[in-house]
């Protein structure tokens, strides 16, 4: 069980990165590891006039592949549902949205390296959220 528990450490150290990250750019973050009953959602920022629904990807290297390819068509139907409950819960449907991936990669202990992937997939899945 330990494991787990260093992970989302690391993956929470991942997180702060991108939101120190996505600030820079000028982003305003409106939450972060937002859970529901339908999922959790890293971050939630807002880019101008724009909701951005942003998945975390933290690697201490490439060796399993890219951080980026962690995020397959399930955890994109996933993070859409939890995106849409989120937007319905207040009263935002009416407003622009997108999917974001950061990819944060430590390797040998340095400084690490921010990737970050805009619209990286469109909404999945998402019809039943809107009856």
């Amino acid at each position: 069980m330990q494991i787990g528990w260093v992970n989302r450490l690391f993956g929470n150290q991942g997180e702060r990165v991108a939101a120190r990250f996505l600030k820079k750019l000028g982003y305003k973050i409106l939450a972060r590891q937002a859970r529901s009953k339908v999922g959790e959602i890293d971050l939630i920022a807002r880019d101008s006039e724009t909701i951005v629904f942003v998945e975390v990807k933290t690697r201490s290297s490439h060796s399993a592949g890219h951080p980026s390819e962690a995020v397959g068509f399930q955890k994109q139907k996933q993070l859409t549902r939890a995106a849409l409950f989120w937007l319905k819960e207040r009263n935002l449907l009416d407003h622009r949205c997108r999917f974001d991936v950061i990819a944060v990669t430590w390797q040998d202990g340095q400084q690490p390296v921010v990737e970050h992937f805009l619209h990286a997939f469109e909404a999945t899945d998402s019809g039943q959220m809107f009856s």
